[in-house]
């Protein structure tokens, strides 16, 4: 005889078996899909972005920037002479290059001068001229300092700067320097120095040939213009 009440019973049974049978599938496709962690109740920080990788900061030879003093300022000023317009004058003990222009006048730059000892003074020209210039320390100066390199490419690390011209048969150059700091101050082995900006500056004006008076100085040790 068919039992009703146990057939009602049988199919409840399966159709919660099958209930939890589906379940367990839903589950395990959604475990697959993304993974639980082994201990849910933990708290998991959040996953962040790699950050950009970090820029290099400049060099110290690269970018800097000096306020210079108004007085070292390039400028235009009275400058009375009877040079001819072109003409460079250096006044080392009041640490001025003057850019002859006539009329009265002059382009002045603020310059650094050589130190105690290493001062002259004299008459030369302008025998090259170079952008960028390489350096190679003559043997005079590395006799005194032999720890310099024995030579060093041009760029803007090099103790040259910019640009340099070259005076007579002199080992002397005016040029730029990485070091804007010491403009207006005795600290060269006899060199002119300018900063970067205003030696393109003067570089641009100058010729070959060009007429180079470096007036005298109390300090000066050598007149002749030829040391080293």
């Amino acid at each position: 005889m068919f039992n009703l009440d146990a057939f009602t019973r049988h199919s409840r049974r399966a159709a919660a078996f099958g209930a939890l049978a589906v379940g367990a599938i839903a589950f395990t496709s959604a475990a697959v899909a993304s993974p639980l962690p082994l201990f849910p109740f933990i708290l998991m920080p959040p996953i962040q972005a790699a950050p950009p990788p970090a820029q290099a900061a400049p060099s110290d030879d690269e970018g800097t920037v000096v306020e210079m003093p108004a007085r070292l300022k390039r400028q235009i000023v009275s400058y009375a002479t009877r040079e001819a317009p072109g003409t460079i004058i250096i006044d080392t003990p009041n640490t001025y290059l003057y850019y002859v222009l006539g009329n009265g006048r002059a382009l002045r730059y603020g310059i650094g001068v050589g130190r105690d000892g290493f001062t002259w003074s004299g008459v030369q020209s302008v025998t090259k001229k170079t952008e960028w210039p390489d350096w190679t320390p003559p043997p005079e100066m590395i006799a005194r300092q032999p720890y310099l390199p024995r030579h060093m490419a041009g760029g803007p690390g090099n103790p040259l700067g910019a640009r340099a011209m070259y005076l007579g048969g002199t080992i002397y150059r005016i040029h730029g320097t990485n070091a804007p700091q010491t403009i207006g101050t005795q600290v060269s082995s006899g060199c002119i120095r300018l900063t970067n900006a205003d030696v393109a500056d003067l570089y641009s004006r100058v010729n070959v040939g060009t007429k180079v008076i470096v007036l005298p100085d109390r300090r000066a040790d050598n007149t002749s213009g030829k040391r080293g």
